[in-house]
């Protein structure tokens, strides 16, 4: 299992994703930037920072 913590790039901001696959949080982040925090052009700068951000978590029990 993968997870992003927005607030580990975006100070304050308290929105997460889990998902199996790297590929699906990636997706569901910058969507999320999209639309939350208005970026409309997504740099490879920020995926790159996206990337390294995401963490394998345990599957809760």
């Amino acid at each position: 299992m993968k997870e992003f913590q927005c607030g580990s790039l975006v100070p304050g901001c308290e929105w997460h994703t889990r998902a199996e696959e790297e590929a699906e949080v990636m997706r569901r982040a910058v969507e999320h930037m999209r639309e939350t925090h208005g970026e409309t052009i997504i740099r490879e700068t920020m995926i790159e920072a996206i990337r390294s951000r995401i963490q394998k978590v345990r599957d809760a029990a």
